[in-house]
């Protein structure tokens, strides 16, 4: 069940969004601790609706679907204002002492973490996978369901190690221009990504 749930969650996490945009620029502006940081968020956020999924909590499913347009109204708008914050990020030599404090990784880890569950449709992806693969409520029992999980967590842990190792390489290969020219594209791709998500919401109403 871990190595499954190992797989699952490194192949979820793998394609590159609007998370994996934020966190390759805060690795490139702030160091690969950040980036790694904000990751684990995400990693985090996968774990939960992986425990809703293996579990078959039917009710928490159903109330998430049914705050489903609060959530991704709620999501657009603070993809729409982190872009525009991403934006106007300068670029930075090297972390200040303030970006290392505890208190920036921890606001990074949550600003992703929240991010990840304002997208209920992520559960639908477990549930479908789970399904499929034969692994939704797991023969082992609570056992066999927090394996499961932990191999979720663990796998989309380290896709973001991944990534934030190798996109950790290149950071002091790009100057200043090369960092601006990051945040700029970054920034657009994120806010062009929340006012997509929010056209979407509203057609759909």
């Amino acid at each position: 069940m871990f190595f499954k749930g190992f797989v699952l969650g490194f192949s979820i996490a793998a394609p590159v969004g609007p998370i994996g945009l934020l966190c390759i620029q805060r690795t490139l502006a702030r160091g690969r601790l950040r980036g790694i940081v904000s990751g684990l968020g995400a990693a985090t956020a996968d774990a939960v609706y992986g425990l809703i999924a293996a579990f078959g909590l039917t009710a928490v499913t159903q109330a998430l679907l049914g705050a489903q347009f609060w959530l991704q109204l709620a999501g657009g708008v603070f993809l729409v204002g982190l872009g525009i914050r991403t934006l106007g990020t300068q670029p930075a030599a090297g972390p200040s002492p303030g970006d290392s404090a505890a208190s920036g990784h921890a606001a990074a880890w949550l600003s992703v973490f929240v991010l990840t569950l304002a997208n209920p449709a992520t559960i639908l992806s477990f549930l479908a996978v789970f399904a499929g693969l034969g692994v939704a409520n797991p023969a082992g029992g609570p056992g066999g369901a927090l394996a499961l999980v932990a191999g979720v967590f663990l796998g989309s842990a380290a896709w973001w190690g991944v990534l934030g190792f190798v996109t950790g390489l290149l950071r002091h290969q790009i100057g200043a221009r090369g960092l601006r020219a990051v945040n700029l594209f970054s920034g657009a791709s994120i806010v062009t990504l929340g006012i997509w998500s929010l056209v979407t919401l509203v057609r759909g109403t």
